[in-house]
């Protein structure tokens, strides 16, 4: 059996759906052309005029396959909650907009996420990033493989929160990763170096070796917290 396309998935999806389905939306790295093999998956979101569990079973099997090969299931929301959802889930409306590929239908954009919204989910998402590293500190018990590989996978949550703190700050999005990270860093005051080393060991131009796994951790863990700080102080002026 061949593997589920993108554009299998998206069929499979209009099939199930029918005429409730208004749109199927990748977003994400791959919208973004920041996509690295074996790092990146394909997020999907598909917005639909109602929801019913039958429509939901119906694409239950082409979503298994879809997940088979790593990606996470699609995020399904009625238009209404849409339209609604640019408070709690503000990081992720604001990254959608910016970046986004309309693979059927079309993505009703709607208001503005509000630059109050941004900060409160921020500072959340911050400081859970922050507390999930350290349990994976614990969790790798000094191996320095699994330190490198804990560094690895906060990759794109990190990212996310730079990019973020870019749109807080009123500034226009960044071209690259690496200068995501560059210009988080001028903001927070951390030290870019520790999170650049990441993204070259992600995409494979220079890769981290186990004997520098715990300096560039402690570092890595060090600019994280001063991140926070800087969050939670810009939250608090708000």
């Amino acid at each position: 059996m061949a593997a589920m396309t993108l554009d299998g998935f998206t069929q499979a999806l209009r099939d199930a759906h029918g005429d409730a389905l208004r749109a199927v939306v990748l977003y994400g790295s791959a919208a973004r052309g920041e996509q690295v093999a074996k790092h990146s998956d394909h997020n999907v979101l598909v917005l639909v005029r109602a929801l019913t569990p039958a429509s939901l079973r119906a694409s239950a099997r082409a979503t298994r396959e879809w997940r088979a090969l790593g990606n996470p299931p699609p995020l399904i929301l009625t238009e209404a909650e849409w339209h609604a959802s640019r408070d709690v889930f503000a990081i992720e409306v604001a990254d959608i907009l910016a970046h986004h590929r309309e693979l059927w239908g079309a993505l009703p954009h709607g208001t503005p996420v509000e630059a109050a919204n941004l900060r409160h989910q921020l500072e959340f998402e911050a400081m859970g990033k922050l507390l999930a590293l350290r349990q994976g500190l614990l969790a790798a018990d000094g191996d320095a493989a699994k330190e490198i590989a804990l560094l690895a996978a906060t990759r794109s949550a990190v990212l996310v929160l730079f990019r973020t703190l870019l749109r807080v700050h009123g500034e226009p999005a960044a071209d690259t990763a690496a200068e995501v990270v560059r210009r988080a860093a001028r903001h927070a005051g951390f030290d870019p170096a520790p999170f650049l080393k990441v993204l070259a060991h992600v995409d494979g131009s220079a890769k981290i070796v186990a004997a520098e796994a715990d300096s560039l951790l402690a570092a890595y863990h060090a600019g994280l917290e001063r991140f926070v700080a800087h969050v939670d102080a810009i939250v608090g002026q708000g």
